[in-house]
C-alpha cells in the first residue's frame, strides 16, 4: 500500500502532520443551519476535514420490526429499529452537495461515507476527493470494487473486521489497482471503554499490512487520540457536535468544540515532541551540562594530606575532573595546597607516593 497519500490538499504520510477529521454523523439533528454551524465549529478548532454519511434509510436497511432488525446488543440505541433509528441520523442528499461548497469555502476538506452502491454514485456527482468506509461495511466486495475503482483515497475502519476481512478488503482494493488505502484502528462500541482500545494494534496493523494507520476514536475526551498519535496513528477521526446535552442518536460519544480543540491542540504538541531518535544534545542541553556534577576539593587541604570522601567529592557544577576517577585518586596524595571549591585536576594528584 502507498506510504504517501494525497486528499485535496493534504499529504497524508509518516512525516506529514495527523490528518485530523471532524465526524458530524447525526449530530446536524436534522438542521440544515446547525449542520453549516457544527462545519464552522471543526474549521475553528483545527479539523482538516469534516466528514459526513450518505445514506437514506431505505438504502442502508429494510423496513422491517423482524427480530433480527431490532437493535438489543446493549447499545445506546437499544429499543428501536435500524429503520427508525436511520430515519433519525441520515444526512438529507439534498442539503450536501451545498455543505460540500460551504466547508471548501471555509477551508475544509469534506468528503463523505456512503453505505451502498448509489451513495457513491451521487458522491462521485460531487467530486469528492476520498472514501470512508465504515467497518460495518468492510464486508461488502461488490460496493468496495466500486469504489476501489474511483482510483480515490479510501479510509477504512477496522471496527467490527476480523482478521481475514481486512486481508479480503486489502485485496479488493488492490486488485481493482487502487493502494492509497488508510486503515483505522477502531472500536465499534458507543462510547468505547477504554480498555477495549487497544491501541498498540496501531504498530502492529503498519507492519502487518504495510500501511498507513490511523485512529477512529470513540471513547470519550482527547487522551486516546493523542495516545494514538505517539504510536503512529497518521489519521485521527472524532464526532463532533455543538453541546452533547442537545442530544441526537450520537451525541453521547462526541466531542464538543472546546474539547476537540485541546484534542487538536494536544496532538500537535504530542507530534513536536515525538521529533525524531537522535542521541545528540541540543544547544540548551549543552549549555545544561555545566552543571553536571564532577569532582572538587570539598575541604581545605594542605600538600601532603591524603584524599578522603571528606575531602574529595563529588558535585554541582562539571568543571572538575569526571567521577568516573573517584575511587582512583582516593588514598593518594595532593601535592599542593588547596582550597575548598578548588575543581579537582590530575595536576593536584601526587604520583610519586
Amino acid at each position: 500500500m502507498n506510504q504517501e497519500i494525497k486528499i485535496a490538499n493534504r499529504t497524508i504520510s509518516e512525516q506529514a502532520p495527523a490528518f485530523i477529521i471532524a465526524e458530524m454523523s447525526a449530530n446536524h439533528g436534522m438542521d440544515f443551519d446547525r449542520a453549516v454551524a457544527i462545519m464552522q465549529a471543526a474549521k475553528d478548532a483545527g479539523a482538516d476535514a469534516i466528514k459526513i454519511q450518505t445514506y437514506t434509510p431505505d438504502t442502508i436497511t429494510l423496513d422491517s420490526s423482524a427480530p433480527c432488525f431490532q437493535i438489543t446488543q446493549g447499545t445506546i440505541w437499544d429499543g428501536t429499529t435500524l429503520h427508525k433509528l436511520y430515519e433519525t441520523a441520515y444526512t438529507p442528499w439534498e442539503w450536501q452537495p451545498k455543505l460540500k461548497k460551504i466547508a471548501e469555502e471555509m477551508g475544509l476538506i469534506f468528503f463523505s461515507s456512503p453505505f451502498d452502491l448509489t451513495a457513491v454514485d451521487f458522491l462521485e456527482e460531487m467530486d469528492v476527493p476520498a472514501y470512508k468506509v465504515a467497518s460495518f461495511e468492510i464486508n461488502d466486495i461488490p460496493f468496495l470494487r466500486k469504489i476501489a475503482r474511483k482510483g480515490k483515497p479510501i479510509i477504512m475502519s477496522t471496527g467490527i473486521a476480523y482478521l481475514s476481512d481486512i486481508e479480503l478488503a486489502l485485496a479488493t482494493c488492490k486488485e481493482e489497482g487502487n493502494e492509497d488505502v488508510v486503515l483505522l484502528k477502531c472500536t465499534s462500541a458507543y462510547p468505547s471503554p477504554y480498555e477495549d482500545i487497544n491501541l498498540r494494534t496501531i504498530p502492529s496493523m503498519k507492519e502487518t499490512f504495510h500501511c498507513l494507520v490511523g485512529l477512529s476514536d470513540h471513547t470519550l475526551g482527547t487522551a486516546v487520540a493523542e495516545a494514538g498519535v505517539a504510536l503512529g496513528a497518521r489519521v485521527v477521526e472524532k464526532h463532533l457536535t455543538l453541546r452533547r446535552a442537545d442530544g441526537g442518536p450520537d451525541a453521547a460519544f462526541s466531542m464538543e468544540p472546546e474539547e476537540f480543540r485541546k484534542m487538536v491542540d494536544d496532538i500537535r504538541i504530542v507530534e513536536k515532541a515525538l521529533g525524531k531518535v537522535t542521541y545528540e544534545l541540543t544547544p540548551k542541553q549543552k549549555a545544561s551540562r555545566d552543571h553536571a556534577r564532577s569532582l572538587f576539593i570539598a575541604q581545605d587541604m594542605k600538600a601532603g594530606e591524603v584524599f578522603t570522601p571528606q575531602n574529595l567529592r563529588s558535585v554541582r557544577p562539571s568543571c572538575g575532573m569526571h567521577t568516573k576517577h573517584y575511587e582512583e585518586v582516593l588514598g593518594k596524595k595532593i601535592r599542593k595546597d588547596a582550597k575548598m571549591g578548588t575543581p579537582m585536576s590530575w595536576d593536584l594528584v601526587d604520583f610519586d607516593e
